[in-house]
């Protein structure tokens, strides 16, 4: 999700909030949590300089991974890494010591309950709990701050949790619309009326600006009768109090969010206004995109080797044949958002393949989901050869064999059957 001056709120949080946790554990490691228990009015004067500590051991220990790849993973769709914007977030905090007085206060309720916790089996993990809430609540103090300075509106960090829920919201509509045969009672209590046939909210739905109030309020409705609890306007909290009799304010909300992401879409196209830096730019692109494909290739099938010993790929081919790209399937970018991932996610992934390398023709019966399970399956989510364009930028890793299902409309079990298939059909090329 994206709103005026907000940094902290897209998919990339996750990985900011693991890196400050394990960053932090390890400041706690030789920092103990002990030094956070005296009495209120020792803990007033010392406030300032266990902060000071806090803020010194975890900014060391964040740029002591600051190679690795959650750390240079991308955090925002500004070009932000996860990294600077945990660095970021941590000097916020010494800005504001409330938020660390709050968890000073947290840590001594636990200790009086289950005493020294942090030396205890599992203790890390309720150490990590705390800071992960003081970071939650803190990035949306910033981005509430944030917000207002840009579009000079108030905007308390309630109203962005609320942005977020709807973002959310969305996302899983988006979801269930994609595979709206599998879910079409839950399409039907969303829409109000029976579904028998693809629904034409399925295609109309392409952003979150086209997602209506009461399509959320009804998906919130029908979360508990479809297995998943309470829905988020429907609890007895009081946190959307104030939406959920509101589908104007909530529509609204639904608006600015698909405004705002439709106006900063074009943010990273300036070098569009010189059309020679252009051209060189792509070519550089599609060359390093052409020899990461390549190598991908080279590695999931080595090329076989002659009865000589040499290479049977090296040298002309004694029957050249152009290997023109096939033509790609089309798919639907609303299942693409509904998985958090670009809307053009599918289209860019199908234009970097090596469309003629030995693999590519011998998979040319699989779509390009399937293609990619086999990747996942050989050579892992992560690997140096693979294209960006192939990667979920909130992971920085191949999707997911349920993302790639939803992006295949085929069910999870049908998708591992085609690709072990795909696998199959690979080792059977093998000469």
């Amino acid at each position: 999700m994206r709103l005026p001056g907000t940094r902290y709120q897209e998919q990339g949080w996750e990985q900011v909030r693991k890196l400050l946790g394990h960053c932090s554990l390890q400041t706690f490691a030789a920092c103990s949590p002990a030094r956070l228990l005296d009495s209120p009015d020792a803990l007033a004067e010392k406030l300032v300089d266990t902060l000071a500590e806090y803020v010194d051991l975890t900014a060391q220990a964040l740029q002591e991974c600051a190679r690795s790849s959650r750390a240079e993973s991308p955090a925002n769709s500004y070009g932000e890494s996860a990294l600077e914007l945990s660095l970021s977030l941590l000097y916020e905090l010494q800005a504001r010591p409330s938020d660390w007085e709050a968890l000073c206060a947290a840590v001594a309720g636990e200790h009086r309950k289950i005493g020294a916790f942090w030396a205890t089996p599992g203790g890390d993990a309720i150490l990590r709990k705390k800071v992960n809430d003081m970071y939650a609540g803190l990035r949306d103090k910033v981005d509430s701050d944030n917000y207002q300075a840009a579009c000079g509106r108030s905007c308390s960090p309630n109203k962005i949790y609320a942005y977020r829920m709807l973002d959310t919201a969305y996302s899983d509509i988006a979801r269930i619309f994609g595979a709206w045969r599998e879910h079409a009672q839950q399409v039907a209590a969303i829409l109000g009326r029976e579904v028998a046939a693809m629904p034409i909210e399925v295609r109309q739905m392409r952003s979150i600006g086209a997602c209506k109030a009461e399509w959320v309020l009804r998906w919130s409705e029908s979360l508990e009768r479809f297995g998943g609890g309470a829905g988020p306007l429907h609890t007895k909290s009081k946190r959307f109090a104030n939406l959920k009799n509101s589908p104007d304010k909530i529509g609204a909300m639904l608006a600015e969010i698909g405004d705002y992401e439709e106006l900063s879409s074009n943010r990273d196209r300036d070098w569009l206004h010189d059309a020679g830096e252009a051209a060189n730019w792509l070519e550089d692109l599609w060359r390093v995109a052409d020899n990461a494909v390549e190598g991908a290739d080279s590695r999931i099938l080595p090329a076989p080797e002659s009865e000589d010993g040499d290479d049977a790929g090296e040298g002309p081919d004694p029957d050249p044949a152009p290997h023109d790209a096939p033509q790609a399937a089309s798919y639907d970018s609303a299942v693409a958002l509904s998985l958090s991932l670009p809307p053009r996610f599918m289209e860019l992934a199908w234009a970097v393949q090596d469309h003629g390398s030995w693999s590519a023709r011998a998979l040319t019966a699989y779509s390009l989901p399937v293609r990619l399970a086999v990747y996942l399956k050989m050579l892992g989510g992560l690997d140096d050869s693979y294209p960006g364009e192939w990667l979920d930028p909130a992971t920085g890793e191949l999707p997911t064999m349920q993302q790639l299902a939803v992006l295949d409309q085929i069910s999870l079990p049908t998708l591992r059957k085609r690709r072990d298939a795909a696998i199959a059909s690979l080792l059977e090329a093998v000469p």
